[in-house]
């Protein structure tokens, strides 16, 4: 009887992965499919001028330290107070800070006050701050790695593999086919159009696990079964997107005999980290258990790490947070170590540097590019089929694998949530030139309406606490073995 027992559960395991096999291969077909209907598409000549990047202005730089410091903590106090005013909407405060950047930016304050924002966010200043928002980026980056528990990943594998996949098949595949409408009217022909489709649809496919969690925490559901299996689909469906990215951007900024090389060098540093770092790692978290804190040597080592890990990343030609995400995703999550890394670096991080990040975002966001009604429905558009790909590919695995259908909605809604990890793909794609100044606004609100909607949504599937009650029939808790 133990014999049948265990085998049990090996077709059902058979069958899931013959599924997703067969599911990745439609997939890329009709990827491919989507790319030949493109194949002739024209996009307009790049503009004559500067990049798409904020350049700095001339002029004496006499006081560019004085009016960083100004835009400092004019950053932070918006972006506390617009978070807080969040926090009593019932909305997590990371959407009030994003918008507080935009406040801060040409479509509200460059607007209705020009000189108050030529001073106090000059475009000199803009350099400086993207400095210190990437350096907070690669920081958070690392703390997101910390948090990441690889036991999510072991638990309900197979539900697990099923959902986190088809909320970015679906939305990828979707951002792709809407590239074929995009790539005319917001691209330059010095954008290839496989580049710009790729990127799309990973642009897509993110779901934002730092904010689903703090989300999961305000609504009481972080530790039940709902909330575990939608943070683990989360995890699961944010490594494969990175990975996308990682290789949209090696593609992006390669040449096409180079592209073989940085993906080798990519996989050649994964190993490294997984294999090597990960078990340097180990030991030394093993070592400050015996302490009461982490030494001020075990800092040291673990920032040098960091750095040369995100300077790696950076210079094989993918983009430093890959570095410090995987980094941190090699420390043991459940260590001393970890815990009191993050316990020192996260207020810090999410109080002084990710403000410095959205205002960064948000003096390149020009709601006031969206000209006309057709741009503007072109937005809506966009929001449409990016909250269907996600909430369809969600919903639709959560009922195959044998969720109910309230719980399936809320799966569904819960991985449209895109927040600060789509803000990062979007800068990254500026910052590459395939999006345009125009497109790069839209996606940006598409991740701020997709995010905002999630919690209202959200209370209203979970009316009665029904969501915290139900058992997921023909399942294991995601807890147990």
């Amino acid at each position: 009887m133990q014999t049948s027992t265990s085998a049990a559960p090996r077709p059902r395991t058979l069958r899931a992965t013959v599924g997703f096999g067969l599911l990745v291969i439609a997939a890329v077909a009709i990827f491919l499919w989507i790319r030949s209907l493109g194949a002739d598409l024209v996009a307009p000549a790049p503009a004559a001028g500067p990049g798409l990047t904020v350049q700095a202005a001339g002029g004496p730089p006499l006081n560019v330290f004085l009016h960083v410091l100004l835009a400092l903590a004019v950053v932070i106090a918006a972006a506390r107070a617009v978070g807080f005013v969040f926090r009593r909407l019932g909305q997590p405060p990371v959407m009030g800070e994003v918008i507080a950047g935009i406040l801060l930016g040409p479509s509200l304050l460059g607007q209705v006050w020009p000189a108050a924002s030529a001073y106090l966010l000059p475009a000199s200043v803009a350099p400086f701050l993207s400095v210190i928002a990437q350096v907070g980026i690669v920081l958070y980056m690392f703390l997101v790695g910390l948090e990441l528990n690889p036991a999510y990943l072991r638990r309900n594998a197979n539900t697990v593999l099923a959902i986190s996949h088809a909320s970015i098949i679906l939305p990828f595949l979707l951002g792709a086919a809407l590239s074929l409408l995009l790539y005319p009217l917001f691209a330059t022909s010095d954008v290839p159009f496989t580049v710009f489709i790729l990127f799309m649809g990973v642009s897509m496919s993110v779901t934002a696990f730092p904010v689903l969690a703090r989300i999961l925490t305000d609504c009481g559901m972080h530790q039940s079964r709902l909330g575990t299996i939608a943070l683990t689909c989360a995890a699961a469906g944010d490594i494969t997107a990175w990975c996308l990215l990682a290789f949209v951007i090696s593609v992006a900024k390669a040449r096409i005999e180079d592209a073989v090389q940085t993906v080798l060098l990519s996989l050649a540093f994964v190993a490294l980290m997984l294999i090597v770092v990960r078990r340097v790692a180990v030991k030394l978290a093993r070592r400050e258990e015996r302490e009461e804190g982490v030494s001020q040597g075990t800092m040291g080592i673990v920032f040098v790490a960091l750095l040369l890990s995100a300077f790696t990343t950076e210079w094989i030609g993918i983009h430093a947070l890959f570095g410090a995400f995987l980094l941190g995703a090699v420390i043991p999550h459940d260590s001393r170590l970890a815990r009191n890394l993050t316990h020192r670096l996260h207020d810090f991080v999410v109080v002084f540097f990710l403000p410095a990040y959205f205002a960064f975002t948000g003096m390149r966001t020009q709601i006031g590019l969206i000209s006309g009604w057709e741009q503007w429905l072109l937005c809506a558009l966009i929001i449409v089929v990016a909250s269907l790909g996600k909430f369809g590919g969600s919903f639709i695995a959560a009922r195959v694998t044998g969720f109910p259908a309230r719980e399936s909605a809320a799966l569904g809604i819960l991985m449209n949530t895109r927040g600060l990890m789509e803000l990062i793909v979007l800068n990254i794609g500026l910052d590459l030139k395939v999006l345009s100044p125009t497109l790069f606004t839209m996606l940006v609100l598409m991740a701020i309406v997709t995010t905002v909607a999630t919690t209202p949504i959200l209370d209203r599937l979970n009316r009665g606490r029904a969501l915290l009650d139900e058992e997921h029939p023909g399942s294991e808790h995601p807890g147990s073995e």
